[in-house]
């Protein structure tokens, strides 16, 4: 998903080059992988000559968040502080992150008031 949101639109052949230059990955899985997130509906397909072009039905942003918001539901009982402590339990932050978090925290507090 992430190839397809950075590029708005690509083909089997491209997301795997671009996994390819991190790990390798054979083209049929990709291309699988591909399959079943179109038939699942979160990637949208076109067929132009002999190849098919994938894009994300939804930005980045709300997939991401609806797939948090799930995972939290189904693994931490819908408690954000268990998600949050295991988060912080499984390894160290940065300063730059724990400041970056501290400070969507109190933005966070000021919306609610």
């Amino acid at each position: 998903m992430r190839e397809v949101w950075a590029g708005g639109e690509a083909t089997v052949t491209q997301v795997c080059e671009a996994l390819n230059r991190k790990r390798p990955v054979a083209r049929n899985t990709v291309h699988t992988l591909m399959d079943r997130l179109a038939r699942r509906g979160s990637l949208k397909r076109r067929l132009e000559g002999q190849s098919h072009y994938y894009s994300a039905r939804s930005p980045r942003a709300a997939t991401l968040r609806d797939l948090v918001s799930r995972m939290i539901d189904t693994a931490f009982g819908g408690s954000v502080e268990e998600l949050v402590v295991a988060l912080l339990r499984g390894r160290r932050l940065t300063a730059g992150e724990a400041m970056r978090i501290r400070k969507l925290i109190e933005e966070a507090k000021r919306e609610d008031l």
